[in-house]
């Protein structure tokens, strides 16, 4: 092979393997539309939406509402003060489940009971589940704030059980809890609408939910903790599995990560601020830990203030999830309902950069997921978006980033636990598919350097990749303080 020759030959492979590498950065990535990203100093990142985000627009009225397909999410706003209309086509067999996440502009001044309300209405205006209500609480610190509703079939539920049209009725609530009512946060939030369909089950079961749970907390999770870059919405979150984990995060960001739990276990979570080189002062209510579902339903939240000294927020211990705990009359325990993936959403309050800087400080999550994993309920049909339920596809994602499903951050104390996917061949199949750019690199450049010598015996390709790490005026409150849902 002439020197000519090898030269373009040498360029057509390297061109192959930077996009291969582009490649496994998108499927490590997810569908987003801004990457996760280690926390930095300055301005917090924007909320990172789906990249297939269809962009649609509320209505005032029920009159010309934009349909909703399951499966999806949508980008819409709302401005002060709003009330908007969606239109979803239900069956008279499957469960409906919408959440709004509304995200207010940069900078944005908002309210203790600033927030967004969603409901589900039949075509008689009346409604089908309880409306949900996510407000800012005590932080007073503009953040994504996820909200939900459905519409369920049951022997339980006496009304919206047929197939028809109904209203998705999505509201910008202020301090009265009225959406005409005046807030001090003008100016449009964006949206973003999430929309699954869970089917029935072959057959009938209890409508009780499960009585007896431990609701102890367990020993303290340690190890030294692993580096992972939270996400900037749910499209990004970070996958985690069992371990400490650390990040960091600055003021007025929030930073998202998922946990695979499976049918019968438990998750306990809790996040740590680390302590101030710098600065002086209190804020009340300067780190928020919240808990969302699989279909981005809210679950809890806890809050702490921050004096320059390391600080924790744990959630309180959580049922293990069962498909019974909708039955429950708790909101708490009825959103466990899902195996799947559980968000943790943690926001550190744009108040603190007044007293301690712009950052960012240190972050330490401690994630365990506690009992084996048990068959699902026996669904008649697929819920849409397919793997919505799936706990084990979170898991071979948190395993194919570096991070394990169950076991533990590899220190003292950490144990596994049966996570439904660790030792089966196919999820270790996906997992491998999951490889991070690193990796898909050097295969890349291996399988480059065998052809090459194939090809021309005589002639040596020799090429590095290194695999890159991690990176490395409200009011004053109690430490464990849990702002109000307004639910």
């Amino acid at each position: 092979m002439g020197r000519r020759a090898r030269s373009r030959y040498g360029r057509a492979l390297g061109a192959l393997a930077l996009g291969a590498a582009l490649c496994a950065t998108s499927a490590l990535g997810g569908r987003a539309s801004a990457a996760s990203v280690p926390a930095e100093s300055g301005a917090p990142k924007p909320y990172a939406y789906a990249e297939d985000d269809t962009t649609v627009e509320g209505t005032a009225s029920t009159t010309n509402a934009a349909l909703l397909e399951p499966g999806r999410t949508y980008r819409s706003s709302i401005g002060e003060g709003g009330k908007l209309y969606f239109r979803l086509a239900l069956d008279a067999t499957s469960n409906a489940y919408v959440s709004a996440t509304a995200v207010p502009g940069p900078g944005a001044a908002v309210s203790y009971a600033d927030g967004v309300k969603v409901s589900v209405q039949d075509d008689n205006s009346r409604r089908c589940s309880s409306s949900a209500a996510a407000h800012f609480g005590a932080s007073e610190s503009p953040r994504p704030l996820a909200a939900w509703a459905s519409r369920e079939i049951g022997p339980t539920k006496y009304s919206c059980q047929t197939a028809g049209t109904y209203y998705v009725v999505v509201e910008r609530v202020g301090p009265s809890g009225s959406s005409a009512s005046s807030s001090r946060s003008p100016g449009d939030w964006d949206l973003e609408l999430g929309y699954v369909s869970e089917p029935a089950l072959r057959k009938a079961g209890s409508t009780k939910a499960p009585e007896a749970w431990n609701s102890a907390s367990p020993g303290p999770l340690q190890g030294d903790a692993r580096t992972r870059a939270g996400g900037a919405g749910f499209a990004t979150a970070a996958p985690l599995g069992e371990g400490v984990w650390k990040d960091g995060i600055s003021p007025g960001q929030t930073l998202f990560y998922k946990v695979p739990v499976d049918w019968g276990q438990q998750l306990y979570a809790g996040a740590e601020l680390g302590s101030s080189t710098g600065g002086d002062g209190f804020v009340g209510t300067a780190l928020v830990v919240s808990l969302y579902n699989p279909v981005r339903g809210y679950v809890d939240d806890v809050g702490c203030g921050y004096d320059g000294g390391q600080r924790a927020a744990v959630v309180d211990p959580l049922p293990p999830v069962a498909y019974g705990n909708r039955y429950a009359l708790n909101d708490r325990t009825s959103a466990v309902r899902f195996a799947g993936s559980y968000y943790l959403a943690v926001h550190l309050a744009a108040q603190v950069a007044g007293k301690f800087g712009d950052g960012p400080l240190g972050l330490t999550l401690r994630v365990r997921v506690e009992g084996a994993a048990h068959a699902g309920p026996d669904y008649a049909g697929r819920a849409d978006p397919r793997d919505v339920f799936d706990a084990a596809a979170g898991a071979a994602a948190a395993e194919a980033s570096g991070g394990t499903a169950a076991g533990g951050a590899g220190g003292a104390g950490d144990r596994a636990t049966g996570s439904g996917a660790a030792g089966d061949p196919h999820m270790k199949a996906v997992a491998a598919g999951g490889l991070g750019t690193g990796t898909a690199l050097v295969l890349v450049l291996a399988v480059w350097t065998a052809v090459a010598r194939r090809r021309a015996r005589g002639w040596a390709a020799a090429g590095d990749a290194a695999t890159p790490g991690p990176p490395a005026a409200h009011p004053v409150l109690p430490r464990d303080h849990k702002a109000p849902r307004g639910r």
